[in-house]
């Protein structure tokens, strides 16, 4: 405290803004030693594929930032594998759409190319174009694809068929249907004098997924493939209105669905009413009016006992009859129905609810679910629900605020040391400096140890006005010295004062 009230309200500026500027560069370099450091993951990407990036990620707890309008995502460092991971396991991936080569290679060409290195050039950048077009299918996340594309030849005989080979990263259960018809065809289209039967596509998996095999129907989907699309998309619906409704890890659900992917065709003959289409009608009559004329040759003359009753019958006769026949026309009416893949055979679900629900919510979430599922009991579809106490998820264990491993790190922090002993080591000096500071002793006061005469005094009165006016330099740096120290002053002149008494003692003596 005594040395900052020896200072001049100037250096106590000056002093005061150097430790200002010192602890604002400390800060600084605290700030930026302790901010998180983010790696690049990913480039080029798509809006749409960042979305679903970052809600992969938020799953997983990685921290990340969007960069470059959103087309980039960096991830925290040391968290690349995690993410990796999280992003693999939502059937994402990091590779950009257009971190393929495409039809810039061919401006990249060097002078005195040879045509086969043309031709290579081509092929990649085609290539390259082509993956980078299946990238923006829908449930496709990257693709590779390699062509072999043969010479022209002068016969049309003698020349190879071109061919194209496709790998969809990820799983393709995510395609929908006709998806890999589509991409066939593209592809094929995309190369001159290639043909749909020539492409082969696979997914990660190996799978062979064009041409369709068995006589499938081309872009269909396997049974598994289609329950597995299927009971990923109720999942999602179902937890999505649970996370809504109840919060965020209240709740599991887990769908099992049977479908029936085969392909029908019905034929149904119907008939209809009857109705005719044909009437026949005959009529006969015959008439007699009865004579006595003899008999009529026959049994009764040639026989005795007939004669006399024939003798007496001679009355009328009247015979009429009539026949008809209809014929009946039957309509019929055959139905060819073709029943579409993808029926539920059979469904079931599996709720499980976390203890902290109450149990008065409990049947009202059941009949909200399985109204969501589409349960239907007359099909054998049933629930299941349950509730247990979930696990709490442990706390993250804190990471150094810089990366041992990383060079940067320690960069950051010798910098922030050797800063601090900067500003200690020159402050100490300053202030060492001020300490052993001496004053030079004024001469105005060794004239005041011996009496001085009046008349002495008053001839000196005029060079003591030029002082005042500021002549003397010297007798100005006292006034100023004494103004600013006073301490110090009083103490030199009570040293000098103690040391007129010894000498003077010293002289008495030797007397």
């Amino acid at each position: 405290m005594k040395l900052l009230q020896t200072l001049s309200p100037r250096q106590r500026i000056a002093m005061g803004v150097g430790a200002a500027a010192v602890l604002l560069v400390a800060f600084l370099l605290f700030r930026l030693a302790t901010a998180p450091s983010f790696t690049l993951m990913a480039s080029g990407l798509d809006p749409a594929k960042t979305g679903k990036m970052t809600a992969a990620l938020d799953s997983a707890g990685v921290p990340y930032e969007l960069r470059n309008n959103g087309t980039a995502i960096a991830v925290s460092k040391g968290a690349e594998a995690q993410a990796q991971v999280a992003l693999a396991g939502k059937g994402l991936s990091t590779a950009s759409t257009g971190s393929q080569v495409d039809y810039s290679l061919l401006d990249k060409q060097k002078m005195g190319a040879s045509t086969f290195q043309q031709q290579i050039a081509y092929q990649r950048a085609l290539e390259g174009e082509i993956a980078n077009t299946i990238s923006q299918v829908e449930g496709v996340p990257g693709a590779q694809v390699r062509l072999t594309m043969p010479k022209d030849q002068l016969f049309t005989d003698e020349a190879k068929p071109a061919t194209a080979a496709v790998l969809l990263e990820g799983d393709s259960s995510g395609l929908q249907g006709g998806a890999v018809k589509g991409i066939a065809s593209m592809v094929a289209s995309s190369v001159e004098g290639l043909k749909t039967d020539n492409v082969t596509i696979t997914d990660a998996s190996g799978q062979l997924l064009w041409p369709a095999q068995d006589g499938a129907t081309a872009g269909g989907t396997s049974k598994q493939a289609a329950e597995a699309r299927y009971n990923a998309s109720q999942e999602s619906d179902i937890a999505s209105m649970l996370m809504s409704t109840l919060g965020p890890g209240k709740a599991e659900v887990q769908v099992n669905a049977d479908l029936n992917v085969d392909k029908i065709t019905r034929a149904q003959l119907q008939y209809g009413k009857g109705v005719p289409s044909q009437t026949t009608k005959e009529s006969e009559k015959l008439r007699s009016n009865g004579a006595g004329s003899g008999a009529t040759a026959g049994t009764s003359t040639n026989i005795p006992g007939y004669a006399a009753g024939a003798a007496g019958s001679g009355g009328k006769s009247n015979y009429t009859s009539k026949k008809g026949s209809t014929t009946w026309a039957n309509p019929k009416t055959v139905t060819n129905t073709e029943v579409a893949p993808g029926a539920i055979n059979k469904q079931s679900v599996s709720l499980i609810l976390d203890k902290s629900i109450p149990a008065a919510q409990i049947p009202g979430i059941k009949n909200a679910v399985a109204a969501a599922a589409g349960l239907d009991p007359k099909r054998g579809d049933t629930i299941a629900v349950t509730q247990v106490a979930f696990a709490t998820t442990p706390a993250a264990a804190k990471k150094p605020l810089v990366d041992p491993s990383g060079i940067l790190g320690y960069v950051k922090y010798a910098l922030l040391g050797i800063a601090s002993l900067l500003f200690l080591f020159f402050i100490t000096r300053h202030l060492r400096r001020r300490e052993d500071e001496v004053l030079a002793e004024p001469t105005w006061l060794r004239e005041l140890n011996s009496p001085i005469p009046v008349g002495q005094l008053e001839a000196v009165e005029e060079p003591a006005t030029a002082l005042q006016r500021g002549s003397n330099r010297t007798r100005a740096r006292i006034e100023e010295t004494v103004n600013r120290e006073p301490e110090r002053v009083a103490t030199a002149l009570r040293t000098w004062m103690a040391e007129d008494e010894v000498r003077d003692a010293e002289a008495a003596a030797k007397l």
